[in-house]
């Protein structure tokens, strides 16, 4: 079975370990993977070689066995959570370890019916990075939150810096072939068999999946005429260059069933590129967009004739009312294919803020079914994201597929919530820092103000503390969780981290506020009035003796 792709083992009715792993990440059953695997509407971006992390060589070891009754998936939340998990995770050099890599793939499932992923965007440009740089942002991407990462690089050493990227990864990659297709020569020198040969060559290397722009047709290129920002797609932008030039159409839909059968062989999966998509709100659901989407969704037909998984990519730029539309409309002219969408952006006015504009358009697009989302980082329209926006990205994607998640009703996925909530009535610091995504964030901001985990924070003091004085009402079950009680004396941070040391530093914070026992000495059991109080929040009060 080996020979075959996931998609033409679901269908078989077997289950494969990779589902198997699917299926314990989304708590639930591996038949279930199995089916919507089989009908397309999800698929697990999982290259043979990336699998076994044969460092782009033939593996040794076999991977994708076969099982024929999968067990039940364990009963937890998603595996790898938080950003701390996720850190044992980089760091263990037992952990997911490759043949010849220091690191292999741990499959991921893609489409609506489970939890909405997130792909982070990283490459190098002819003007700025380094492979180095780039594998420093893969580390970020799969700390801080990302599903899948696409590897964008137009500049330095293309195949290098890919190889470098997949050795190190868990997580799935992918790539657009056509960005290396060009690199020292003219989009109008591309010839055919240039295409075949370099997508078999990353393919090899271990690519997941590759973003191909098959659906942009030479009847296509009319109807962007009026628009107000044209092509805004790289490939989509070659390809119509490529076209004009020689006459002929796009050669990515000519060779569809070459590039078919070279997928195939590595199961690599398809990722139909919009490059039509609109790059701004003028441009939304026109008529150039809607025209490349149902040629896409013929597509979606002949790859999975061919046994190729495959996904749809879907527009960038969409007014927040029409974002549901858009949703639908793909699931009905693609056949379900899992929808990856760029944001969308909801307005075009606010660039330095544009991973802010598209989460609210991506968390709408979660909602109405995107599969997965793709991060769009504050420097988009400005420059190339660095490992702080990078960070940025994925930080305020993880929190639009979450929202988007919670209001679909994904089964389980509201329990992570509803955990946190539990520990923040209790007033348990340590476990809603446990709980929580980024629990080193959040404890370096608390922090910033109190060093003592009291029943009460900085904003709102002891007297004013809702949560504390909810919980001591009798009569409400507010805090009262017997699993989510802290120790029963206040107790100094366990201090922080690395990354939370340097958050602080950047936020230059001020002297915390002095210690009597262990409470901070404006507290109403130490301070004797509301006044001296204040004097001591202002500093007017030495630490040492603070007045009774």
């Amino acid at each position: 079975m080996s020979d075959l792709t996931q998609l033409e083992v679901a269908r078989r009715g077997l289950v494969t370990a990779e589902m198997q792993r699917v299926a314990a990440r989304e708590c639930v059953e591996p038949e279930f993977i199995r089916d919507e695997v089989a009908c397309g509407r999800l698929v697990i971006p999982a290259n043979k070689r990336h699998l076994t992390g044969s460092a782009g060589e033939v593996p040794v070891a076999a991977r994708g066995e076969v099982v024929v009754s999968g067990a039940p998936a364990p009963k937890r939340h998603w595996v790898n959570q938080t950003v701390a998990e996720r850190t044992a995770e980089i760091h263990d050099p037992e952990a997911l370890r490759g043949e010849r890599a220091p690191k292999r793939l741990d499959p991921i499932g893609i489409g609506r019916m489970v939890t909405t992923k997130i792909n982070a965007n990283i490459g190098a440009s002819p003007i700025a990075s380094s492979t180095d740089a780039e594998v420093e942002k893969l580390l970020w991407a799969q700390k801080y939150g990302a599903d899948t990462l696409m590897d964008l690089s137009t500049g330095g050493n293309l195949r290098e810096c890919r190889q470098a990227i997949i050795d190190r990864s868990t997580i799935p990659i992918g790539t657009v072939p056509i960005y290396s297709m060009i690199i020292g020569r003219r989009i109008e020198d591309l010839s055919y068999d240039l295409i075949l040969r370099e997508v078999e060559l990353q393919a090899k290397q271990g690519v997941d999946y590759f973003t191909i722009h098959a659906g942009v047709l030479r009847e296509h290129l009319p109807l962007v005429g009026p628009r107000t920002t044209g092509i805004v797609s790289r490939g989509g932008s070659l390809l119509a260059k490529w076209m004009i030039h020689h006459g002929k159409q796009n050669p990515m839909f000519e060779l569809f069933d070459e590039l078919s059968a070279i997928m195939r062989q590595y199961d690599v999966t398809y990722s139909l590129g919009d490059g039509l998509r609109p790059g701004c709100l003028a441009d939304a659901s026109d008529a150039a967009q809607l025209a490349e989407l149902r040629t896409l969704g013929e597509l979606v037909q002949r790859a999975r004739e061919a046994g190729v998984q495959v996904m749809v990519e879907g527009p960038g730029h969409v007014p927040l009312d029409q974002i549901g539309f858009n949703m639908k409309l793909e699931q009905q002219w693609c056949d379900d294919a899992p929808f990856y969408v760029l944001g969308p952006l909801v307005t075009d006015a606010f660039p330095g803020y544009d991973h802010i504009t598209s989460a609210i358009g991506a968390t709408e697009a979660a909602r109405h079914g995107a599969a997965m989302l793709c991060y769009v980082t504050p420097k988009e329209h400005v420059g190339l994201p660095k490992a702080e926006d990078v960070k940025a990205g994925c930080i305020a994607y993880k929190i639009a597929a979450h929202a988007g998640d919670i209001a679909r009703g994904v089964a389980r996925v509201r329990e992570w919530d509803d955990e946190l909530s539990r520990a923040r009535a209790a007033l348990n610091w340590p476990k809603q820092f446990e709980v929580a995504f980024d629990g080193e964030t959040a404890r370096a901001l608390h922090d910033e103000d109190l060093e003592v985990d009291t029943d009460f924070c900085a904003m709102c003091g002891h007297d004013w503390c809702s949560m504390r004085i909810s919980k001591e009402i009798q009569a409400f079950a507010s805090g009262k969780d017997a699993a989510s009680q802290p120790e029963r004396r206040a107790k100094p941070s366990p201090g922080l981290g690395d990354d939370g040391r340097a958050l602080l530093a950047r936020r230059a914070s001020l002297p915390t506020l002095p210690i009597v026992g262990d409470r901070h000495a404006c507290h109403s059991d130490v301070a004797a009035d509301a006044a001296l109080a204040r004097k001591i929040q202002a500093g007017a009060v030495p630490p040492e003796r603070p007045q009774a």
